[in-house]
């Protein structure tokens, strides 16, 4: 039997930006750039903002998720950065 939406978001682990920004290491402004931008940025195709109306959630597990997936991109970029500057030395 298929879950219906309501049971699908009321099982995620959705937070609203203030109270994510209580528990995190990012400021509200950082986390409402990110909401706004979240077309160009990845999080809405890693489903991690939840739109209700007027109300914006964040789903915490997908997030994080988002935040692993930005580390290794910077984490690639450093070292490729590195490995390009290694040749002119």
């Amino acid at each position: 039997m298929a879950k219906s939406v309501e049971e699908q978001v009321l099982r995620r682990n959705l937070q609203t930006g203030t109270a994510v920004a209580a528990g995190s290491p990012f400021s509200e402004a950082q986390l409402r750039w990110w909401i706004f931008t979240s077309g160009t940025n990845g999080l809405d195709t890693a489903n991690a903002i939840v739109r209700v109306g007027r109300r914006v959630y964040i789903d915490l597990d997908r997030f994080d998720a988002w935040i692993e997936q930005q580390n290794e991109r910077q984490t690639q970029g450093v070292s490729k950065t590195a490995r390009q500057a290694s040749r002119f030395s």
